[in-house]
């Protein structure tokens, strides 16, 4: 009897860091890079939760060496599980979380555990950190917490991926009590002050039995922030393959998605063949993936594997769709401009971040592309929203490179990556005039961009030029003018 409630309790256990908890008919976490704790709370207040937006993946909030010339990556070279960076002290961050989840947009920590920093100097929290020696005292770790020395030469090799140094980062040994310890209270602490859940970073290189073990020492999510009883937090890993000793810990981040994705929408292959995306395309099953275009890596690979902010057009076309289907839990980079790829945030002479101002439009200044801001992307997040639960039906595509298809009877969307689209396509959507929400909104009873005039049979005459400023068009139930 023990045995056969072992076997039946197993998936109920890995199921349970595979729910991002979402509130209400929310979806998508947006990726608030490098913004700042006070800024962020204002952005949940004043603007994602009136778009839909679910959550925000926040920047690693403990303590980082401070670099000469403040590049992005210093946040990924810990010091202390101090929380205190560039971004805020602890008291903005539980400041932040408590606003944010008061508006129901939930926060996600990017959470650093696989390493300490690879080169000596101070913290944002005025830690030393002594990388020749392996001397950490603001955790404290010492030379016996870590891996012996060696270089990551052969990513598919376990042995050498999970127990060298990725790029002179000191490899933390978290088969050691000890390490696993301070982990776990480092996160704990994050859990009491609000946090949803974690992306862990470099998650690749650490042990799965030992990522296990951390994961089920973690405390349920504190129930002051409106989460259920004996709710676990949400883990989404960053794995670059799809190796399912992770798969079975928590969700992964697929980087697979974003990049197939972008090259269907540079026009390297055909937008007919995304009638069977997702694991037909060989990607992870939709409940363990986070879907994504790109992120603040793949933003600056050399390769420009991904789309970026840079391709705006191609780029707003592969977020609506990923946004219209409904693979996977969904995340947006926000990001600030860079020709540089090391190049930090916006910052004055002292190195303080300067916080993103805003237009009458929602974009952004200040150096802030603000992507989560673009009209386009944020009513596809409503769209999103609206046909929640329904199902892909009637895929029509011209067997090349225009492609249409329903959510249920609560979306449509139609793109086109080569050509006019001047043709009548089912809708299934009830009759009367909707407003396209790519090329404008709703606004007073009126459109103020496109408008479809769905018939009785749910067929509607649609006319979409490749030339136009976006590729797409969309109009769900809630756009309905009359």
């Amino acid at each position: 009897m023990l045995l056969l409630l072992t076997i039946f309790c197993l998936p109920l256990l890995t199921h349970s860091y595979k729910d991002p908890h979402f509130r209400g008919d929310r979806n998508t976490i947006v990726h608030l890079f490098e913004w700042k704790w006070d800024d962020i709370a204002s952005e949940c207040e004043n603007f994602l939760q009136h778009k839909g937006y679910a959550g925000v993946q926040v920047s690693p909030p403990n303590e980082n060496l401070i670099i000469e010339g403040r590049p992005w990556w210093e946040r990924y070279q810990p010091v202390s599980y101090l929380l205190i960076t560039r971004s805020g002290n602890e008291s903005s961050f539980k400041n932040m979380a408590k606003r944010c989840n008061a508006v129901g947009v939930r926060i996600y920590v990017d959470a650093v555990i696989n390493h300490m920093s690879a080169e000596n100097g101070i913290g944002t929290a005025g830690s030393v950190a002594n990388a020749t020696y392996k001397y950490f005292p603001g955790v404290p770790y010492g030379p016996n917490d870590f891996n012996e020395p060696c270089e990551i030469t052969n990513y598919d090799d376990n042995v050498n991926a999970r127990n060298c140094e990725l790029v002179g980062l000191k490899d933390l040994d978290q088969g050691k009590q000890y390490v696993r310890d301070k982990i776990v209270e480092f996160m704990n602490h994050l859990i009491d002050l609000g946090v949803a859940g974690f992306r862990m970073d470099a998650a690749r290189h650490i042990w799965p039995p030992n990522l296990k073990e951390i994961y089920s020492r973690l405390k349920n999510l504190n129930t002051q922030y409106g989460f259920p009883e004996s709710a676990r937090p949400f883990i989404y890993q960053e794995v670059s393959n799809m190796d399912r000793d992770y798969a079975n810990l928590g969700t992964l981040v697929e980087f697979k998605y974003g990049r197939s994705l972008s090259n269907v929408f540079r026009g390297n292959d055909k937008l007919k063949w995304l009638v069977n995306w997702g694991p037909g395309w060989g990607l992870l099953d939709g409940l363990d993936a986070v879907a994504f275009i790109d992120n603040h890596d793949t933003q600056r690979e050399q390769n420009g594997q991904s789309l970026t902010y840079k391709s705006a057009k191609q780029y707003k076309m592969a977020i609506a769709f990923m946004l219209a289907h409904p693979y996977g839990t969904t995340r947006i980079m926000s990001s600030y401009a860079f020709t540089d790829s090391n190049k930090g945030p916006p910052a004055d002479n002292k190195g303080n971040i300067i916080s993103p101002g805003f237009n009458s439009d929602d974009t952004c200044t200040n150096g802030w592309i603000c992507e989560h801001r673009w009209r386009e992307i944020y009513d596809m997040v409503e769209f999103r929203n609206v046909v929640a639960g329904t199902s892909i039906e009637n895929w029509w595509s011209n067997d090349d490179q225009q492609i249409a298809f329903c959510r249920g009877n609560k979306g449509f969307i139609v793109f086109t990556n080569w050509g006019d689209v001047e043709r009548d396509l089912q809708t299934c959507l009830p009759p009367g005039i909707y407003c396209d929400v790519i090329s404008g909104k709703l606004v007073g009873g009126n459109c103020t961009g496109k408008s479809v005039t769905v018939k009785r049979d749910g067929k509607a005459f649609i006319k979409l030029g490749a030339l136009e400023f976006n590729g797409m068009l969309a109009i769900h139930a809630k756009s309905k003018a009359r």
